[in-house]
């Protein structure tokens, strides 16, 4: 068994508030999630304006399917209009 997580800081420069934050991570969130059967939750920066981090976790029985499901997720984030990606780690279990 091969567990993937995935961790993503963000961006969201057109949040004034953080219902407005929360609005847009969670369309991300289920973008996310819908697209590649994925777990995704936010994990920290939670009372942060602009910023959001948010954690992605796979499991599956090949590791290199793995890390390229977790790298489609992180190229559909930098390809989103309404945000940006500051930074990225993936790590293997």
């Amino acid at each position: 068994m091969v567990v993937g997580l995935l961790q993503l800081w963000i961006r969201v420069p057109d949040a004034m508030s953080l219902k407005d934050k929360r609005r847009a991570i969670k369309s991300i969130k289920d973008r996310i999630a819908n697209r590649f059967n994925v777990s995704v939750a936010e994990v920290g920066l939670l009372d942060s304006r602009r910023q959001a981090q948010l954690g992605v976790a796979m499991v599956s029985n090949d590791s290199s399917f793995t890390e390229s499901c977790l790298s489609k997720v992180v190229n559909l984030v930098q390809r989103m209009v309404k945000l940006e990606l500051l930074d990225y780690s993936i790590e293997m279990l």
